[in-house]
């Protein structure tokens, strides 16, 4: 379904990303981890078309994307949600939800209508009318996913949507990712709750300074002493070994 090859992208001459390569199949969940800086999100832009990449190029659906908008990326079906969200304020939940479905639909009332049926999936159908800047944390990231969920993805790019939850919070948003996983939507996950990551991703890919230092199963990576020095630490390393 997205297929990379040789992503780089520099920032005033520093490089962000080098000689990114990967692909994700139809119905996958693929995490997606690494240090802070390490490059993670600016590789989402790049797929997403915020960033241009400076080589190679990216393929969703063996359709070159690589120049797209981000408009033109997300009505073949690749969306993404924000690390800091960020819902319009000052309208109701309905109503931001109801911007992500007009992509799809012609009409406002069949937008509506979608919306409705987007709020019920993520558990908010009951917080329609809160104005977006009167939710909590955890109603603004579910807000996130259901305007996204809303343009009808085939690829849904998740970036942190678990940080900053409580334990039970935590659990009532895998249990909404499991949830898009079972209504077939391929998913790209940021994350840094890493009994998330793992329990989530059939496979990971791990950056660091830009570069892919691993891929593969979950219990692969977690047993990976490159992976465990670049994410975790040497600590945690010595701390397996013993």
């Amino acid at each position: 379904m997205l297929e990379l090859q040789n992503i780089s992208k520099s920032f005033g001459g520093n490089p962000v990303l080098q000689n990114i390569t990967f692909d994700i199949e139809k119905g996958e969940a693929v995490g997606l981890i690494g240090p802070n800086g390490s490059g993670k999100t600016t590789l989402f832009n790049v797929i997403t078309g915020f960033y241009r990449s400076k080589t190679g190029h990216t393929k969703f659906n063996d359709r070159n994307i690589t120049q797209m908008t981000p408009e033109a990326i997300c009505e073949l079906g690749v969306c993404r949600t924000f690390q800091i969200t960020k819902p319009f304020s000052n309208i109701p939940v309905l109503k931001n939800v109801t911007i992500g479905a007009l992509i799809r639909e012609k009409s406002l009332r069949k937008a509506e209508k979608k919306a409705e049926e987007v709020l019920e999936f993520v558990e908010m159908r009951e917080k329609k009318n809160v104005l977006g800047k009167n939710l909590t944390i955890a109603d603004r990231k579910r807000l996130e996913i259901a305007r996204g969920l809303a343009t009808a993805p085939k690829l849904f790019l998740l970036d942190e949507v678990m940080a900053g939850l409580t334990p039970i919070e935590l659990q009532d948003m895998m249990a909404l990712v499991r949830n898009l996983m079972n209504v077939g939507i391929t998913l790209f996950i940021i994350e840094h709750i890493m009994t998330a990551i793992m329990n989530l991703s059939q496979r990971i890919i791990v950056l660091d300074h830009g570069e892919i230092i691993a891929q593969g199963e979950p219990e692969e990576i977690s047993c990976d002493p490159n992976c465990i020095k670049a994410y975790l630490g040497e600590d945690y390393l010595n701390a397996r070994n013993q």
